[in-house]
C-alpha cells in the first residue's frame, strides 16, 4: 500500500514557510509501514490541484491532502477535492455549533466563509479538530482513500495523532495499536540531541523514535505498537527512561499541546507559590506569555517592565546611582531588578531580564547578551548571563523561555 502527500500553499512553494507537515506525515506513515514514494507541494491554484491529485491517484493508494481548508478565498482544497470526486460540501453539526460559539463569543456576524470550515464532502468521515475550527475528512472512493488535514502544525498534528492515524492503520490492515508520548526538551539543539541518541535511533524497532524542532525547542516522539495499548504503552517506559537517564536536564514535560508556560503555571500551582517578574528587554514578554494559561491569576500578581534605567531605578525601588554603577547588562541589575520585584510584588519568587536584544551593542556588549536573575523568598537572588544568537526577536524569545526553565527547575527542587 502507497501514500502520496500533497501540500497546499503558495507560501510553501515560495520558500515563505518550510513544509514541516509533509515530514511529519511522512514518518508517521513509515511508523505504520505504509510506502511514501512521492511527495508534491502546489500552490493555491484549484486547476494545479486536481492535476496532481489525478497525479497521485495513478500512483498510490492514499492520498493525503495538507492545507487550504480555512476560510480565505485561496483556500480551496476541500472545494476541489469535492468537485475532482463529484460530491457535494455538506455541514457537520458539532463543527458548526463549535464555530457558532465562537462568533457569538466575538461578537460578530457568521460569514459563508466562515461556515465553509465547518464544511465536508458528502459521503465522508469527520476528522474532528481539536484545536481550530475547519474539520478534517477521509472519503474512500475509486479504489482509493483521500484525506484532507488543515495546514497549521498546531490543528494538524493533534489531527493526525488522535483522529487520522488509527483509521490509517486500520485501512493499511495494521493489526498493532500504536502508543506515542511527546517529551519536549528546551536549552538543547536538535543536532545535538540527534547526536546523543543516535544509537537508539540507529537500532530502533519497537518503539521508534522521531525528533522535530519547534520554536527554539525540541521534542522527541517515541511510539509502540502492541496487540493492547496497556502492552503498546509498557513498551514505552524503559526508552522513555534511557532518554530520561541522558538529557533529563533539559526535559521539561509532556505531551503535543504543551509548553514551558503552561509547566510553570502547574508548578506554582502545586508548590502554591506566587511570582513576579521584572523585564527590561523582553519588554513583558514573558507576563505575557503567563497570562495565556488559564488560571496563572491564583499564582501571578503582576509584574514590572523597566526599559530605562531611570525607570528601573522609579518602579523596583533600585538606588540609581548602584544601576550607574553597575550597569544596565551586569549581574548587579539583574539580581536587583529580580528581589526587588519580588519584594514589591510580596511574591515568592520573582524573575528578571536585562541585557542586549540588538541589534546594536549596549554598554559595550555585544547583542544576544542576557542576564536573568532569580529571586526567591529566604534566599539570596542569583543571575546568569547568556550569549543568545539570531536576531533581535529570537533572542528575547530565547530569554523569556530560559527564564521559564530556570524558575521552573527551582520550583521542582
Amino acid at each position: 500500500m502507497q501514500a502520496e502527500i500533497i501540500a497546499i500553499g503558495t507560501e510553501i512553494l515560495m520558500g515563505q514557510i518550510t513544509n514541516t507537515n509533509g515530514a511529519y506525515m511522512a514518518k508517521q506513515l513509515a511508523t505504520l509501514g505504509i510506502a511514501s514514494y512521492h511527495q508534491q507541494v502546489v500552490g493555491d491554484n484549484a486547476k494545479r490541484l486536481a492535476d496532481a491529485i489525478s497525479l497521485a491517484e495513478q500512483r498510490s493508494d492514499i492520498v493525503i491532502l495538507i492545507g487550504g481548508l480555512g476560510p480565505t478565498p485561496d483556500d480551496l482544497t476541500k472545494q476541489t477535492l469535492a468537485a475532482h470526486l463529484n460530491l457535494p460540501l455538506v455541514e457537520d453539526a458539532d463543527a458548526m455549533a463549535k464555530l457558532a460559539a465562537r462568533v457569538k463569543q466575538q461578537q460578530r456576524p457568521m460569514t459563508p466563509n466562515n461556515r465553509l470550515q465547518a464544511m465536508y464532502p458528502q459521503g465522508a468521515i469527520v476528522l474532528a479538530n481539536r484545536v481550530g475550527l475547519a474539520v478534517g475528512a477521509w472519503v474512500e472512493q475509486r479504489q482509493h482513500a483521500y484525506v484532507l488535514l488543515p495546514g497549521p502544525p498546531k490543528e494538524f498534528v493533534p489531527m493526525v495523532d488522535h483522529e487520522l492515524l488509527p483509521r490509517l492503520a486500520k485501512y493499511s490492515g495494521h493489526q498493532e495499536v500504536l502508543e506515542s508520548r511527546v517529551m519536549r526538551f528546551f536549552g538543547i539543539g536538535e543536532s545535538q540531541l540527534v547526536t546523543d541518541l543516535s544509537d537508539l535511533i540507529a537500532n530502533q524497532t519497537n518503539p521508534t523514535l522521531a525528533t522535530y524542532i519547534k520554536d527554539h525547542e525540541v521534542t522527541v516522539r517515541v511510539t509502540a505498537s502492541g496487540k493492547t495499548q496497556a502492552e503498546a504503552a509498557a513498551k514505552l517506559e524503559p526508552m522513555i527512561g534511557i532518554i530520561m537517564d541522558r538529557e533529563g536536564r533539559y526535559f521539561y514535560g509532556y505531551g503535543d499541546d504543551n509548553s514551558l508556560a503552561q509547566e510553570l503555571v502547574k508548578a506554582l500551582a502545586a508548590s502554591d507559590k506566587q511570582i513576579s517578574a521584572a523585564e527590561s528587554l523582553t519588554a513583558g514578554a514573558f507576563q505575557a506569555a503567563l497570562g495565556d494559561i488559564p488560571g496563572v491569576s491564583a499564582y501571578f500578581k503582576g509584574g514590572f517592565v523597566t526599559y530605562a534605567l531611570a525607570t528601573k531605578a522609579a518602579f523596583l525601588n533600585i538606588d540609581a546611582r548602584q544601576l550607574s554603577e553597575h550597569g544596565v547588562v551586569s549581574e548587579f541589575t539583574a539580581k536587583a531588578m529580580a528581589e526587588h520585584a519580588r519584594q514589591r510584588a510580596a511574591a515568592d519568587i520573582a524573575v528578571s531580564f536585562t541585557g542586549v536584544a540588538g541589534p546594536d551593542k549596549l554598554e559595550g556588549q555585544p547583542a544576544g547578551t542576557v542576564w536573568i536573575g532569580l529571586a526567591r523568598l529566604g534566599e539570596k537572588p542569583i543571575a546568569q548571563v547568556y550569549h543568545f544568537p539570531g536576531g533581535r526577536n529570537d533572542v528575547r524569545k530565547r530569554a523569556v523561555m530560559t527564564g521559564m526553565m530556570m524558575v521552573l527547575k527551582r520550583l521542582r527542587e
